[in-house]
């Protein structure tokens, strides 16, 4: 709820961006270099990392190779490995940061609860717990990963020992010797449960659905060979260009899946049998679905643990706990001391998406109804300013996300440079646009394994509608991007966002609040 007072004092900002991962320290480093010096990042983290601050679970590490899932503006030149793991990602987001100077940009500790388009002033007055702020240009940073999804069962409230979710992560319990059961099958599961089985006294799987797992060619990365790259001219962007390449050939069968996925089956199959001996285990592992219907998983050690005598797997959802006891729906009883939800994450929902209202009143969520759209993934009809940083129907099961949080910001740029030049203050996407738009890519996606696998995932909010996956290459969705289509988009009155003598940095005012 935003608190309700009679008087309060507004702080005026260019822009306020709403999260402080990937994504937020993004959009900041591009708008101060597009002339945006009063933009401000609201954090309501104790530190910024997003989803890599986070989630701190053993094994926890990117599954995009690390050259890839960087900012094409800040190379790192030092990753130790292929795929980086989370301390290393965190560290290099915090060294961008300060290598941009983000520090007097960046407020920690902050909450942002909700927020309103006001259309005679054509800003966005924004609620938070450091109080209100007034801004020309709001972004949403705050991504997919966010809000955790926790195991809902009867009696786990009552579970007899500790109980957290893998993106909460209690550091201060000690698994050795421990009997540990982890709920769920996806890519955090996938990592843990090699990263632990050496410590505990037995692991328990619960996997309801069994994922197509691809062997993981995570190498070192001495530091002469990261400085022989460095001294080649172009070598480094050779490098990122391939792996860029490889991330699309997935993408490629995803699109295909009658011809190109099979391959790709194939050798998932082979890794499958190469790595587990055991016939019955090996069935249970084996997806009934098209590969690419769910998130495609990659790891070399996986199927090893599983195959260790004091793992267990359970194809099973859990459907209760009583006590130290774990219930599955086939009548499985695994008696357990900690209890970790690896369910994964509310991918759908939109945080703010209840409490940002925009030209009507409507709140984004009642504009939704329950199936999240946007032209492009960044901008929403009836919400002028607002711009969404990888928000619906944008990413996949192949590329990095990386390389659609730096198209949309090119767009991002591109728009605020567009209303500068023409003097107007708002810009808001026409509503036949975006349904156009949407339509073509629910069409677009009918025939892609995101679809037709066969699978139940994440990607669908509501039966039938794909809400997080993009039909087509990424380059076609960076191309896109490129360049501001002003022809889709209405403005109003005539004013400058960045006016030629720049008003105070966070200008104070006391205005009347409505209870809200």
């Amino acid at each position: 709820m935003i608190p309700a007072q009679s008087e309060r004092t507004v702080r005026d900002v260019q822009a306020v961006v709403v999260g402080a991962g990937f994504s937020g320290i993004g959009a900041a480093v591009r708008l101060r270099e597009a002339g945006f010096d009063d933009v401000l990042v609201l954090e309501k983290g104790t530190h910024l990392g997003g989803t890599w601050r986070d989630n701190t679970y053993p094994g926890c590490s990117c599954d995009v190779p690390s050259t890839l899932y960087s900012y094409s503006f800040t190379p790192n030149t030092a990753w130790s490995r292929i795929f980086a793991g989370q301390q290393e990602i965190l560290a290099y987001l915090q060294a961008t940061a300060e290598r941009y100077r983000l520090g007097d940009v960046l407020r920690c500790g902050v909450q942002v609860l909700g927020a309103r388009w006001d259309g005679a002033a054509g800003r966005w007055l924004v609620q938070t717990t450091d109080g209100p702020y007034s801004a020309a240009v709001l972004v949403l940073a705050t991504g997919p990963w966010h809000v955790p999804r926790r195991l809902e069962v009867p009696g786990i409230e009552d579970f007899d020992g500790p109980v957290f979710h893998t993106a909460r992560w209690d550091h201060s319990v000690d698994l050795t010797g421990r009997r540990v059961t982890v709920v769920g099958g996806g890519a955090s599961a996938v990592q843990i449960v090699p990263a632990i089985e050496a410590q505990a006294a037995t692991v328990d799987l619960f996997q309801r659905t069994p994922q197509w797992v691809l062997p993981k060619p995570d190498l070192p990365l001495p530091t002469a060979l990261n400085r022989l790259v460095d001294r080649v001219p172009g070598a480094r962007g050779a490098l990122r260009a391939g792996q860029y390449a490889l991330q699309e050939g997935f993408g490629y069968a995803f699109r295909h899946p009658q011809a190109a996925a099979r391959l790709l089956e194939a050798g998932a199959r082979a890794h499958l049998r190469l790595t587990v001996r055991d016939r019955l285990l090996r069935r249970h592992l084996t997806p009934d679905y098209r590969l690419g219907c769910t998130r495609l998983l990659t790891s070399s050690t996986f199927y090893q643990a599983l195959s260790q005598p004091h793992v267990r797997l359970h194809p099973t959802a859990v459907t209760a706990v009583r006590g130290n006891e774990v219930i599955g729906a086939d009548g499985t009883i695994a008696h357990t001391d900690v209890l970790i939800e690896a369910t994964g994450f509310r991918v759908g929902e939109v945080p703010l998406a209840t409490t940002l209202h925009g030209t009507n009143g409507q709140t984004l969520d009642e504009a939704w109804g329950g199936a999240p759209q946007a032209y492009l993934g960044t901008t929403v009809s009836g919400f002028p300013n607002l711009f969404l940083l990888l928000g619906p129907n944008l990413l996949g099961g192949s590329t990095s996300a990386i390389t659609v949080l730096e198209a949309q910001l090119t767009y991002l740029i591109a728009a605020l440079a567009h209303l500068d030049q023409s003097g107007h203050r708002a810009l808001d996407v026409r509503p036949a646009v975006q349904a156009v738009h949407n339509t073509t890519v629910q069409e677009a996606l009918a025939t892609t394994v995101y679809n037709t696998g066969g699978c139940t995932s994440y990607y669908f909010t509501s039966p039938g509608h794909n809400t997080f996956a993009w039909p087509w290459s990424t380059g076609r969705l960076v191309r896109r991007l490129s360049h501001f289509d002003a022809d889709a988009y209405t403005f109003d009155t005539p004013t400058r966002l960045l006016p030629a003598q720049a008003t105070p940095q966070h200008e104070d005012r006391t205005v009347a609040a409505k209870e809200s």
